[in-house]
């Protein structure tokens, strides 16, 4: 959102253009939700869930009396999860409010442009209409072939350190992309211990501060940083030309992952996106070659949108009582009008909305979990205002573990023991880890090797203290699934050994010890391997 907004803000300033820009995420400040309150932008940027927020207060229709459209960046990547259909929720409010707003969907890589425009129009009425852009220049993308031994497994692609500091050193911006935060840690501390010029390379992933990021993305503006290692957090949207190549360490996982990111370097219809691919594995190898040979194809592998869950519209149900009191049938209707409820039968949303109401059969003898009560009008309202504050505290489907933020403590020593207190916040880790620490252990985060310093009521507590074998931080639900498309390609790859002459030496040789010393699975087979026991 900040990207955007600023990729908008410096032509309408350069114009004269009398348009005011906002924007409103899970980062926005009170201060300035509330002065967007009061006086709305004529551009908002925003995210799904601040728009659950939007339609669930009660000044929504003054706030969208006026909206004329609501454009869906990356559209793809949204539907495809429960983010989309709390979306997709929030926008038959949006309808309600604003009868004439015009729905925009914006994607570069869509398998299935009809379900888009289906997903983006109201129930009974014709999709929206599609507007396909001019192809760009192609993308010239390789897999690395190191002089280095490549592991049989293992995810830490430290044998091509050298290899990825030379593909930065020859270019004028990298984008270096993994898969999970622990891999972007150690990836940043096995390029800065080679970093033997001192090349300006950063980290950027959705546990550091907001203020780190924030600085991170300012330097790559201002062409400040020769590579930034990224997660996802720099999947979308971001659009810098002075970005020239794109490093995916890791199997992509997807082909329509791989365009998205490769898209990131020389972002011009007239220029090709230049990308490496570094495999961790040597089966990952078969992987980055699938997710190739899917890209020369212009072959989508993005997922159908998600549709009927109910555990999200209950969670509509609560922000549409948050808002005033509603009528069931309005609701019904209102809700059906969605692509992604389209098939909901009455009798199953009678039961969501009871749910919601009482707890459901196993909770309804509780006071405390009946939350909605019908009205002599027959409405259904909030049976207590403090239930609103808790819903605004808790909405959204992205679902992680228990965070606790990580200080640079302060330490002095008070009647001869080490006493810690906290300082400024380098980011967030999850409490799971941070628990499992002992005093003195050291840990790698935000590029920094850190020692334990203990858990207040504040966070955790850490000193700098570098060190050789820190722990690295691992996180609940951080691994990315091969995705079904590509899964069927590296499946005919295994079975066709005429298709090993483009491999690596190193790995069509493992595949041929595999075959000698075992078999290699056909396209429809499973291979499990036993080994007798001494």
């Amino acid at each position: 959102a900040v990207d955007i907004a600023r990729n908008l803000e410096a032509p309408v300033s350069e114009m004269g253009l009398p348009i005011t820009i906002e924007t409103r995420t899970g980062d926005t400040p009170h201060s300035k939700r509330q002065r967007i309150r009061t006086s709305p932008p004529d551009i908002l940027i925003t995210t799904p869930e601040q728009i659950s927020l939007l339609v669930a207060d009660p000044a929504a229709a003054h706030l969208l009396r006026h909206l004329r459209c609501v454009i869906i960046d990356e559209l793809h990547s949204i539907v495809t999860s429960k983010r989309g259909v709390l979306l997709s929720l929030a926008l038959t409010r949006v309808r309600t409010h604003a009868p004439t707003v015009r729905m925009f969907g914006l994607s570069a890589t869509v398998a299935d442009p009809d379900a888009l425009r289906a997903w983006l129009a109201p129930t009974g009425t014709p999709p929206v209409a599609l507007v396909t852009g001019a192809a760009g220049a192609p993308p010239s993308l390789s897999i690395l072939e190191s002089e280095e031994r490549v592991p049989w497994s293992g995810h830490s692609s430290r044998y091509a350190v050298k290899d990825i500091y030379a593909a930065i050193k020859r270019h004028r911006m990298s984008l270096i992309f993994v898969n999970t935060r622990s891999q972007a840690e150690l990836l940043f501390k096995e390029l800065w211990d080679a970093n033997d010029d001192t090349l300006p390379i950063a980290l950027h992933h959705g546990s550091l501060d907001v203020g780190q990021r924030r600085k991170v993305e300012a330097a790559m503006v201002a062409n400040k940083l020769k590579a930034v290692v990224a997660t996802s957090t720099l999947d979308l949207g971001i659009d810098w030309g002075d970005v020239d190549l794109v490093v995916q360490v890791g199997a992509p996982k997807g082909s329509s992952r791989l365009l998205q990111r490769i898209g990131r370097a020389n972002h011009r219809l007239d220029e090709a996106s230049t990308a490496l691919l570094v495999p961790s594995n040597r089966f990952e190898v078969l992987e980055c070659e699938a997710a190739l040979e899917a890209v020369a194809e212009n072959a989508q592998d993005s997922e159908y949108p998600m549709v009927m869950k109910l555990d999200v519209l209950a969670q509509h149900i609560m922000g549409r009582a948050v808002a005033s009191p509603f009528h069931a049938d309005d609701l019904f209707a209102e809700v059906t009008s969605a692509f992604t409820f389209r098939h909901l039968e009455r009798a199953i949303f009678d039961q969501v909305l009871d749910f919601v109401a009482t707890g459901g059969y196993a909770l309804k003898s509780y006071e405390r979990y009946a939350k909605l009560r019908p009205q002599v009008d027959d409405t259904w309202r909030l049976s207590h205002p403090r239930l609103a504050q808790q819903y605004r505290l808790n909405i959204g489907t992205i679902v992680e573990e228990e965070m606790l933020k990580v200080r640079i403590a302060k330490v002095r020593t008070v009647m001869g023991k080490r006493v810690a207190t906290g300082g400024f916040v380098l980011g967030e880790l999850e409490e799971w880890f941070l628990a499992q620490l002992a005093v003195g252990d050291t840990y790698l985060f935000s590029g920094q090797v850190l020692r334990h310093e203990g858990i207040d009521e504040f966070g955790a507590l850490a000193t700098r203290a570098p060190g050789r074998d820190p722990r690295i931080p691992s996180y609940q639900g951080g691994k990315f699934p091969l995705s079904t498309y590509l899964a069927s390609r590296v499946r005919r790859i295994l079975a066709d050994p005429s298709h090993w002459q483009h491999l690596p030496t190193q790995v069509s040789d493992w595949l041929s010890t595999q075959r000698w010393a075992s078999v290699l699975p056909n396209e429809n087979q499973m291979l499990v391997e036993t080994f007798p026991r001494a």
